[in-house]
C-alpha cells in the first residue's frame, strides 16, 4: 500500500512538473516560429545571436526548472532518497517530453502547417544547387512525415535529455551530507 501511494505521489508531482516544463519549450516554440514568421529576427548575424540567446535562456530555465521541482520534491518528504528523486526527476523528463513532442505534432500539422512548409522550401532552396533531381525529390516527399518524425525525436531527445540532467542532480538531491541519515 506505501508502494502505491509512493508511487501516485511520484507520478502526481511529475505530472505538474512536466507540464511547466513543457509549457517553456511550448512557449519557445511558438515565440521563435512566431517571430521568423513576422520578419522580427534581424537579419544575418544578429539574428543568429538572438536565436542562440532564446535558446539559451530555455536551455537553462529548463535545467533550473528541473532541480527547483526536485529540491521541491525531496522538502515535501523527508524520507526521499536519491534513487527516488532521481525517479521523480526521470517521470517529469517522460512527462515533459510527451507534452512538448505532443504539442511539435499538432502544431506542425494541425495550427502551422505552413512554417514546416516554408522552412522546408528555404532548405530546399538552399541546397538545391548542390543536389540532384532525384534528392530533391525525396526532400519534397518527406514533407509529410516531417510532423511525425519530429514528435518521435523530440520525444527520445528531451526524455534522454532530461533523465541525464535528472542523474546528474539527484546525485546532491537530496543533500548528502554523510552525518546526516547514513542510509541515503
Amino acid at each position: 500500500m506505501a508502494d502505491l501511494s509512493l508511487n501516485r505521489k511520484l507520478w502526481d508531482s511529475a505530472g505538474k512538473a512536466g507540464a511547466v516544463l513543457g509549457a517553456v519549450s511550448i512557449a519557445y516554440l511558438v515565440i521563435t516560429t512566431f517571430m521568423a514568421g513576422k520578419g522580427a529576427v534581424l537579419g544575418g548575424i544578429g539574428g543568429a545571436v538572438l536565436a542562440l540567446l532564446l535558446w539559451g535562456v530555455k536551455f537553462a530555465a529548463c535545467i533550473y526548472l528541473m532541480k527547483f521541482f526536485m529540491l521541491r520534491y525531496c522538502a515535501g518528504d523527508s524520507e526521499a532518497t536519491s534513487r527516488e528523486t532521481f525517479r521523480f526527476g526521470r517521470r517529469t523528463a517522460l512527462l515533459s517530453a510527451l507534452l512538448y513532442s505532443a504539442f511539435v505534432l499538432a502544431f506542425y500539422t494541425l495550427i502551422a502547417p505552413d512554417a514546416l512548409a516554408s522552412n522546408l522550401d528555404m532548405v530546399i532552396s538552399s541546397y538545391s544547387s548542390m543536389l540532384d533531381s532525384n534528392a530533391l525529390n525525396q526532400l519534397e516527399q518527406i514533407q509529410n512525415d516531417l510532423p511525425r518524425w519530429m514528435f518521435f525525436s523530440n520525444l527520445i531527445y528531451c526524455y534522454l535529455f532530461g533523465t541525464l540532467v535528472s542523474f546528474f542532480l539527484s546525485r546532491n538531491i537530496p543533500s548528502s551530507d554523510p552525518f546526516d541519515n547514513p542510509n541515503r
